[in-house]
């Protein structure tokens, strides 16, 4: 099936967290399927770095830095936008890998405020503005944490039922409306940034996540998933997708090559 190319009225794409990994990836191949986009995240030097890379390489790209967990920045966001096509919420990520009988409750907070709270604030203020463009397009990039359990993973994998769920709720909720609801679930991804951020920027810790593993997903895989399926035509909903390498059975289940 070939590529939709973005109508006039829904050719803005936001993509929050578009500082790195799946984000920035994301930005980038949106920008080359045709939309005009707009980067946020809470570093600017990062953002303006790939807005300029985008528009150099003939896409269009604006950096707008941002805390998704600010309502009232990002409620001054919104306000600049009559309509657009399509919100990419990507920002979010995990912190550390204790037990529930041990995990640090800022650790869960900050983790539900950044995926749940995060989504839902750029979604309701968005979500005006995706309707008027009568072809809009919400993702929601969630994690198969969002769809199994896994030991040491308990806040981080109940912020992203959260955000699973938010997902699921909201097609229930706007069905009628000229808005699709997409959730891209990938499992195993190594980016350069998400393990060490876990871990407290302790990289030898990072990397055994990934150790052994031939070909965990890159960035540009899910970017790549989330691109084709905010590209089908307006009537398909990609409900929801779930990645993983062939490496990863499960969230417990990998094959490593020790």
């Amino acid at each position: 099936m070939a590529t939709a190319a973005p109508s006039a009225a829904s050719r803005i794409a936001v993509v929050t967290g578009a500082s790195s990994g799946i984000g920035a990836a994301t930005a980038r191949q949106l920008a080359a399927a045709g939309y005009r986009v707009v980067l946020t995240a809470r570093r600017k030097d990062r953002i303006e770095a790939l807005e300029a890379e985008i528009n150099a390489s003939g896409g269009q790209a604006t950096a707008y830095q941002l805390d998704v967990t600010d309502r009232s920045a990002v409620d001054e966001f919104a306000s600049a936008f009559r309509t657009i096509g399509v919100l990419v919420n990507n920002a979010g990520g995990a912190l550390g890998a204790d037990p529930v009988a041990t995990g640090d409750p800022a650790d869960w907070r900050s983790m539900y405020e950044t995926n749940v709270l995060g989504t839902l604030n750029v979604t309701q203020a968005l979500l005006p503005k995706l309707v008027a463009s009568g072809d809009g397009t919400v993702v929601v990039v969630s994690s198969t944490a969002g769809h199994g359990t896994y030991e040491g993973g308990a806040g981080y994998v109940a912020a992203k039922h959260g955000a699973h769920v938010l997902a699921e709720t909201l097609r229930l909720e706007i069905v009628g409306q000229p808005v699709r609801v997409i959730e891209i679930a990938p499992g195993m991804v190594k980016t350069d940034e998400f393990a060490v951020t876990r871990f407290g920027g302790d990289k030898e810790k990072a990397e055994k996540v990934y150790e052994g593993v031939a070909e965990p997903l890159t960035a540009d895989d899910v970017a790549e998933t989330i691109t084709w399926a905010v590209t089908r035509p307006h009537h398909v909903n990609v409900d929801l997708l779930v990645l993983r390498p062939r490496a990863q059975a499960s969230n417990t289940k990998v094959h490593r090559e020790l």
